[in-house]
């Protein structure tokens, strides 16, 4: 063996001692040769051969009310930053979804169904293309004529136009003159270094998988309609009166709670340009995706809140609400509240963005920058489902993440932050009773197998309960009771190192194992592996106590690595509180003995797991 391959070798083996606790994780085949290109490191970090896709979009986009044909025509200057040489283009577009040939979920009314994305027009690189729309699902392939080399660009021209669904779901009609318009134009679909082409077919359970893009778009719409959006608004002067513009731009500078246009003034229709059209402007960089709303009739409020007090940085804070959206009404000051949580407490992580709009619809849906939420009679709970939705600022849309097939890595962590945060508005114990009743109950006490199934199994391979507690409730306890087990200080520290690192970027589920691992300095992958590789759930017993008072044994039936306290009653009927992290499961995952003082004799204890409700709590107490 000559010296440089005694050299390979020598280097191959520091790097799997080093390494080692990276990969007793199980990866898929394709993950694992992700991480042999170097696209990925095994210390959590973006390896030194990673890459990811962009695109540039300039897009001009006409809403006609009375038609209610959505239309537009689009640029996209396409970078390949792979290695690799795009013999074909896969072009998404969600909204095929209201088209009756495409994969649901559920059933759905006839006013959910449309005749989906018609192309008028498409050039790529000069080339003409006769695409039909029509034979597409969510995602259609376009033979190239020529290929995308590695490291080029390449100019996509669209035409195009789809008819707004009467049955508002995550987008659609809202009421007759307001609507929200979402995944509203042809996209390139990603290509990365694990799958090539994302080409998984949308449904309605779901959700999505984003390059980071620019975009330059105008929103043409008729007089008195007010065009609210993702980005920043480049021409108020030219789309609002006077007053109205002059309102708005004072909102940006002011914790004060504006209103730009109350009931009388959008009823008398002196709030926009009374061109017959107005064309709105918007900007956004850096963004998974854009989207807007629009009314000729919502109340319209605005403010604005630091959410970087390093550089006093303000976002700016908007509503657009019917008149009887009671929910509403608070939406400024509440999400003023939520910017400022977010961003100095958890995630703890500045607002990226310059606006955040909540817009009255029906979908609770987040997007980059805006939700969609529906009236719902109560402002306890609106106010909750609101921070869920602004929460997801974070996760995905400033963490990259496959919301497709990994959809914990981001609504485990808004499920988090919303309890988080609801412990700050409402107390620990009105939060605690939400999020088990929410998040916890159903599942814990349905012990069908659905409930079960480890959470990195894949979004798409499971629906209903399965689907919803996996991505909900059961990320969102894996991720509490790592907190619980770091420690709040270690726990931040880790989770801004995971952040900063993949920040724009694409993560993965062993890109965050691995990012924590390292951040951490600690071998975690037993308690990843117990939360997201098995069949585990929560449930612990009393298994033994010791006739000398200085020890209990605990058993663990489900599995889960959770934290909990030991309440002990004793003979004198003090009593006392052990709490106990996840770690007591490190060394053996069935069964942890507990030591005790034993000085007092014990009468009674109760094991109590708080949010991390127990299928069987009968056998969490001992009786002497």
């Amino acid at each position: 063996m000559g010296r440089k391959a005694y050299q390979f070798v020598f280097i191959t083996l520091m790097f799997l001692a080093q390494n080692s606790f990276a990969q007793e994780l199980y990866m898929p085949r394709n993950i694992k040769e992700a991480y042999a290109k170097g696209t990925r490191s095994m210390d959590g970090k973006p390896g030194k051969n990673y890459w990811q896709n962009h695109g540039n979009y300039t897009m001009e986009i006409s809403v006609d009310p009375k038609t209610k044909l959505v239309s537009g025509t689009e640029t996209i200057v396409y970078q390949n930053n792979s290695k690799d040489t795009l013999r074909t283009l896969a072009v998404r577009f969600v909204n095929n979804l209201h088209k009756p040939s495409s994969p649901r979920g559920s059933e759905v009314s006839d006013d959910f169904l449309s005749n989906g994305l018609t192309i008028t027009s498409m050039k790529i690189e000069n080339e003409v293309y006769k695409e039909d729309a029509r034979k597409w699902g969510t995602i259609g392939t376009v033979k190239l004529k020529k290929p995308i080399l590695p490291n080029s660009k390449a100019t996509i021209n669209i035409d195009w136009n789809y008819p707004l669904s009467k049955e508002s779901g995550r987008e659609g009609q809202i009421d007759e003159t307001t609507f929200f318009v979402a995944y509203s134009y042809p996209r390139v679909s990603v290509f990365d270094d694990y799958n090539g082409w994302d080409m998984l077919a949308h449904t309605d359970r779901q959700e999505f998988y984003n390059d980071f893009n620019d975009y330059k778009f105008s929103v043409k719409a008729p007089k008195n309609y007010v065009v609210y959006a993702t980005g920043d608004l480049l021409n108020p002067d030219e789309v609002l009166l006077p007053e109205f513009a002059s309102r708005l731009k004072k909102s940006y500078t002011t914790n004060e709670v504006m209103h730009i246009a109350n009931e009388q003034e959008v009823k008398s229709g002196i709030v926009t340009k009374q061109y017959e059209w107005n064309v709105w402007k918007f900007e956004a960089r850096n963004i998974t995706d854009v989207c807007f709303g629009l009314s000729d009739h919502y109340l319209w409020d605005a403010s604005s809140v630091v959410v970087d007090k390093k550089t006093n940085r303000r976002a700016s804070v908007q509503a657009a609400y019917d008149v009887k959206g009671t929910d509403f009404v608070n939406s400024i000051k509440n999400n003023q509240y939520a910017l400022d949580y977010f961003s100095n407490q958890w995630p703890g992580v500045p607002y990226p963005f310059s606006k955040m709009t909540a817009f009255q619809g029906f979908a609770d849906m987040e997007y980059p920058m805006m939700c969609n939420d529906s009236e719902m009679g109560n402002p306890v709970f609106a106010q909750l489902v609101q921070d869920h939705e602004v929460a997801h600022t974070y996760f995905p849309f400033y963490m990259g993440i496959n919301e497709t097939r990994y959809a914990f890595m981001d609504e485990g962590w808004a499920t988090t932050f919303e309890y988080l945060i609801g412990i700050e508005e409402h107390g620990k114990e009105a939060a605690d009773k939400f999020y088990k009743d929410f998040r916890v109950k159903r599942y814990i006490n349905d012990r069908s197998a659905e409930e079960d199934q480890p959470i990195i199994t894949m979004s798409t391979q499971v629906s209903g309960a399965g689907y919803g507690n996996n991505s909900y409730g059961k990320a969102s306890l894996s991720y509490l009771a790592l907190k619980d087990m770091l420690g709040d200080e270690m726990f931040k520290k880790a989770l801004h190192s995971y952040m900063d690192t993949w920040n724009g970027k694409h993560p993965i589920p062993w890109d965050y194992f691995n990012s924590i691992n390292s951040a951490t300095g600690k071998n975690l992958n037993w308690f990843f592996n117990n939360w997201f590789f098995t069949n585990n759930y929560i449930d612990i017993a009393v298994k033994s106590v010791s006739p000398d008072n200085k020890s209990i044994v605990v058993e663990n039936v489900g599995g889960f690595a959770i934290p909990f306290d030991v309440n002990i009653v004793y003979a004198d009927n003090s009593k006392e509180t052990l709490h106990q992290t996840p770690e007591v499961w490190e060394k053996n995952k069935k069964s942890a003995k507990i030591a005790l003082k034993g000085v007092k004799k014990i009468k009674q204890i109760n094991l109590d797991g708080g949010i991390f409700m127990d299928a069987t709590p009968k056998n969490n107490s001992w009786s002497k």
